[in-house]
């Protein structure tokens, strides 16, 4: 386990380092923030920072860094090195920077922010780029829970209808009734789920893959069937524990709360080197499932090989072998509890990003209701069609994982603008923009689930995408450059 362990401590100096040159480029300073200034007792409401910590890490983190980290780990060992660079320089530079800029303009959302920096055309694109995302997330979390809860007690309609209600209410009420008292609960079991995988880990010590025994795809050297290439597929596998842009409609609902600009790196940077941290042990635990021994009983539990496990099972096995009755309901809580609160997260964000686009002020319950009935039917209108088809959740989770690291792709490039306005060092975003720009659109070429082009076309066309990006980034900059000279000798006159 020593690339775990350089993994971990690099995530952690990460934080340290990195994490405070990040800060200290984008100066957080005493001005009110709009949870004082904006303070309506729904969506602003001051909150304690070590509670605001708590929901935006479970917020940003659901069942992302877990699933995800396990279905990334059949890639093999170059799943360490994407959670750590991919954590560091983007995925915690996107969360801390977005959530900063949204409480610099008021507590703006995302599509908000993104209107400011990259024009209005891109904000209407994101408008609903960012709704339709919210809604699948919120669907996609509603089924697999409840299938889950069925199979204990009742009957999954039944379950289905109770996590609805729960939604609605959860959506409607202010965000310290039931999001702000609940959720740092559901974040201290993930946490101590971690914690203690992390012990069993080093009790067992188990050999697994390192770095320097290769960074190939370990998913084709063992299973021939296996089709997905670690480019693009590895960087939308793993999203939370990297980069994802569903964070970034998530941390404007903490920038809405926080009381000081200058806990954004331990509140925003924090929560996601922490949420890389537990990516990184789900990682470790997969590959040990997949490529080591099998989980004691496995075999008669789900009759197959270990390689071909489903996520969620691997979550339950693993748990209840090495956590014993704790590891089970750990489990259990991360399988069913996480998928629930990301989604009502989700339909919460989706409410204000609509009501910011019609400017339907939330104090007022008539008005939320007014988004949140059309919002809630849709959704219903979806999870039938998703139950209705046998891989309708398969479809749905495809569609939103690409649809995710796209939304991170803009956010990026709004932050890279911003930064260039500012003249401050756009490189540190740059780089992951131009990146993930070209792993979308990759992605995008290959997929079958989109054009299926052949391989050789498909990164050809995704080279061409990132010299184009970059071609009309630099020219964006001339034009910006000479702007700003005309700008100053227009106020020198």
């Amino acid at each position: 386990m020593i690339t775990f362990i350089i993994s971990f401590i690099a995530l952690v100096l990460g934080y340290a380092i990195y994490g405070k040159f990040i800060a200290k480029v984008f100066a957080a300073d005493d001005r009110q923030t709009p949870a004082i200034v904006k303070n309506d007792g729904i969506d602003y409401v001051p909150m304690p920072n070590w509670k605001i910590f708590m929901i935006q890490f479970l917020n940003i983190a659901g069942t992302g860094p877990i699933f995800g980290a396990i279905m990334g780990a059949k890639f093999g060992p170059s799943a360490y090195l994407w959670i750590i660079f991919g954590c560091i320089f983007a995925g915690a530079v996107h969360d801390y920077l977005s959530g900063m800029l949204s409480m610099r303009n008021g507590g703006s959302d995302l599509p908000g922010i993104i209107g400011k920096y990259l024009g209005n055309v891109p904000k209407t694109i994101m408008l609903v780029f960012c709704v339709v995302l919210l809604l699948m997330v919120g669907t996609v979390f509603v089924y697999s829970p409840a299938e889950i809860l069925g199979h204990i007690c009742g009957t999954n309609l039944m379950w289905i209808a109770i996590i609805f209600v729960y939604y609605i209410i959860a959506t409607m009420l202010p965000i310290d009734k039931i999001i702000g008292k609940i959720y740092p609960i559901f974040s201290f079991s993930l946490l101590f789920m971690a914690v203690a995988l992390i012990v069993a880990l080093l009790v067992k010590m188990p050999v697994l893959p390192e770095i320097w025994d290769g960074l190939g795809n370990m998913a084709k050297e063992n299973d021939p069937s296996f089709v997905d290439n670690i480019f693009p597929c590895l960087f939308i596998t793993i999203a939370c524990g990297a980069i994802s842009g569903f964070h970034a409609t998530q941390s404007p609902l903490m920038a809405r709360c926080m009381k000081s600009e200058k806990m954004g790196r331990p509140i925003f940077y924090g929560a996601m080197i922490t949420e890389g941290l537990v990516a990184l042990v789900w990682a470790t635990v997969a590959m040990w499932f997949f490529y080591e021994q099998p989980v004691a009983g496995y075999d008669q539990i789900a009759g197959t090989k270990g390689f071909h496990t489903s996520a969620p099972m691997v979550v339950t096995l693993v748990c209840n072998d090495w956590l014993g009755v704790v590891g089970g309901i750990l489990a259990m809580l991360g399988v069913v509890a996480a998928p629930i609160t990301s989604g009502d997260t989700a339909f919460r964000s989706a409410r204000l990003i609509i009501a910011s686009a019609l400017k339907l002020d939330q104090k007022s319950k008539r008005n939320r209701l007014y988004i949140c009935v059309p919002v809630f039917l849709a959704s219903i209108a979806l999870l039938v069609w998703q139950i209705n088809n046998a891989d309708g959740f398969q479809v749905i989770w495809q569609y939103f994982g690409w649809s995710n690291q796209t939304l991170s792709v803009f956010t990026l490039w709004a932050i890279t603008v911003y930064l260039v306005r500012k003249k401050k060092p756009y490189i540190i975003t740059l780089i992951p923009a131009l990146f993930m720009t070209t792993v979308c659109s990759t992605y995008l070429y290959i997929s079958k689930q989109a054009f299926g082009l052949p391989e050789n076309v498909a990164y050809t066309l995704g080279i061409a995408t990132f010299i184009v990006a970059f071609v009309w980034f630099a020219v964006w900059m001339k034009k910006n450059q000479k702007k700003q000279i005309e700008i100053g000798k227009n106020s020198d006159d």
